[in-house]
């Protein structure tokens, strides 16, 4: 069996396209945490409405979808050619959860869609063989749970945020981002879904464990 099969290719990893994820999750979440409410409001309000503008209209214009499709090729999958981009779902999820649930929890939520995402994604295509939902495997969402527990159990540390129950809401974490990285809602994308699902339900747990 040639190395190209055992390891997967380039393109069925999307590489391009999970780095482009975690590096634009991330700027996000380091204007959130270094700038004001407001400050980070307006800017990520600003790239999201231009970034949707451009991602509608080259829906319907061929001149500038065939433009977009040649700047963003690389971290576009094929099904997004003539769809609504990831990064549209992505930018929009990420407005709503700063715009309305505490900055811990928007936080949290931001790392858990930065990191725990593209590793459930690149262990599932790599190792995954045990099929879970859809397209999700059991090797893919076990990476995301330690992800997310590690994401968690930092965060809550460096935050001295309920360190009291350290490891419980660690895992009560790590199981949500992981759930809300492998349900899916309907046929919405799991870049909307997750972070509204997560945020959600790190409320919950935020409210019931002292969090706040």
């Amino acid at each position: 069996m040639s190395m190209s099969k055992t390891f997967k290719s380039k393109s069925d990893l999307h590489l391009a396209r999970k780095i482009w994820h975690f590096l634009g999750v991330l700027l996000i979440v380091v204007l959130f945490n270094h700038l004001h409410r407001a400050e980070s409001l307006a800017l990520l309000t600003f790239f999201t409405v231009l970034f949707v503008t451009v991602d509608v209209l080259r829906q319907k214009n061929e001149t500038l979808n065939t433009f977009a499709l040649k700047l963003l090729g690389p971290f576009i999958r094929e099904s997004e050619r003539n769809s609504l981009a990831g990064t549209t779902y992505l930018l929009t999820a990420s407005l709503i959860v700063i715009s309305i649930f505490p900055k811990s929890i928007a936080l949290l939520t931001l790392l858990f869609l930065a990191l725990a995402d593209p590793i459930a994604s690149f262990f599932g295509i790599v190792y995954g063989k045990d099929k879970l939902i859809n397209h999700k495997t059991l090797q893919g969402s076990l990476a995301a749970f330690v992800t997310c527990f590690i994401i968690s159990i930092s965060f809550y540390y460096s935050q001295n945020l309920m360190t009291e129950r350290l490891l419980l809401v660690s895992i009560l974490s790590a199981l949500i981002g992981t759930l809300s990285e492998l349900i899916p809602i309907g046929k919405l994308d799991d870049n909307f879904t997750l972070p509204l699902l997560s945020s959600s339900l790190l409320w919950v747990v935020f409210y019931f464990l002292g969090g706040f």
